[in-house]
């Protein structure tokens, strides 16, 4: 790699990398704020909310990357024009096409960065993240079962257990459900324990006593039981999901779309392959803006007035893919076995490339001899 390749790259890297700190640590905050008001109202440990908001990095990362390669290179470029840099290596010979060369290098190297968190990182991450709520969902009832105090959960449901012992049984346990207009449903037991299944959390009494209040006949109805089983479903929001969303599957599963996959994901082929080729056409977003940013600030000469439009004009492009990429999301929904659709906005990108280089090369082309004017 020749020096000036070196030295342009160093200089796209070091930007990069504090952009995409400084990106992050925004993103993330503000995720993680949400996240910490959600765990800690819930009575989560500080251990639980590190966990969760560190799994929330990868997501965050693949968002921030792309965004920090633009703002990196737009940047590097334009100090090396207003230092006459650039002006330099075109005075020796150097070809718009020859200056890029670093920034192409640059993208590639956020692409493959990117699409390891799209492919790897991202999928991962989700489905741990998923394992771990429904864990926390389960858990939850349990801390709403405080000895000697009586608790409601939820509007209607009044429980009270005089002492927990160490073993985690229940004891003396009493809880009111007046939660149905025509009938209300107490029960007592000499002690309880609370079980997990696959179903959520089941409160199991033993040895006690059902009474049925039939609240239009006033009707009491007396049931005693050696065992029984209460839903405490309804103390949290738990939904069991044994199988896997198309998110927390890897890209390579995607792309071999297995009827054992669509059966569990509930997706045809087609909509599997999509989804892999849509985090693909997101890693390659790094790479258009990346060359985008670099070739918007060769257009043009040098100016004592700085190179502002240029950088107007970068910024009003990676607009343009943007609403590329936005129409692609739409032509997604209406043609979900198309998977060539999410790589528009990468070829729009290439394309505006190309044209920008091309102006760079040969600027007289693209410009009105003075003092004509144009019919």
């Amino acid at each position: 790699m020749a020096r000036f390749d070196r030295y342009l790259l160093s200089q796209l890297l070091t930007l990069f990398g504090f952009f995409s700190l400084v990106l992050v640590f925004i993103y993330w905050i503000r995720a993680a704020v949400e996240l910490f008001d959600e765990l800690i109202s819930d009575g989560q440990t500080a251990k639980v909310v590190l966990e969760l908001t560190m799994l929330t990095l990868p997501g965050v990362v693949q968002i921030v990357l792309p965004l920090a390669a633009v703002v990196a290179s737009i940047y590097v470029m334009n100090r090396m024009t207003s230092d006459s840099e650039l002006v330099v290596m075109q005075g020796t010979g150097f070809s718009p096409v020859r200056l890029i060369r670093p920034a192409v290098i640059f993208g590639v190297i956020v692409t493959v960065l990117t699409m390891v968190s799209s492919h790897f990182l991202v999928p991962t991450a989700a489905l741990i993240t998923n394992e771990r709520q429904a864990e926390i969902s389960q858990n939850l009832a349990a801390r709403m079962l405080v000895e000697g105090r009586f608790q409601s959960p939820t509007s209607g449901l009044t429980i009270y257990i005089r002492d927990i012992s160490r073993n985690g049984e229940l004891l003396d346990l009493f809880l009111s459900d007046t939660r149905d207009d025509a009938e209300t449903m107490t029960y007592t037991a000499s002690r309880a324990y609370l079980v997990k299944t696959d179903n959520g959390p089941q409160l199991v009494m033993i040895d006690g006593m059902a009474q049925a209040l039939n609240t239009r006949t006033q009707r009491l109805s007396l049931t005693r039981f050696e065992d029984f089983t209460y839903d405490l479903g309804d103390l949290v929001d738990f939904t069991p999901r044994l199988t896997r969303s198309s998110g927390e599957v890897t890209s390579l599963e995607l792309l071999m779309a297995t009827p054992e996959l669509q059966t569990e994901t509930g997706k045809t082929a087609g909509e599997l392959i999509m989804e892999a080729n849509r985090r693909n056409a997101r890693a390659l977003l790094g790479f258009v803006g990346a060359v985008i940013g670099a070739a918007s600030l060769l257009v043009g000469g040098f100016s004592r007035f700085g190179v502002w439009k240029q950088v107007m004009l970068a910024i009003a492009l990676i607009i343009v893919v943007k609403l590329a990429e936005s129409t692609a999301e739409n032509m997604m929904r209406t043609m979900p076995e198309a998977w060539m659709i999410p790589y528009l906005p990468i070829f729009v990108g290439i394309v505006i490339t190309m044209v920008l280089l091309t102006i760079a090369s040969y600027p007289a082309r693209f410009r009105f001899p003075k003092g004509r004017i144009a019919a």
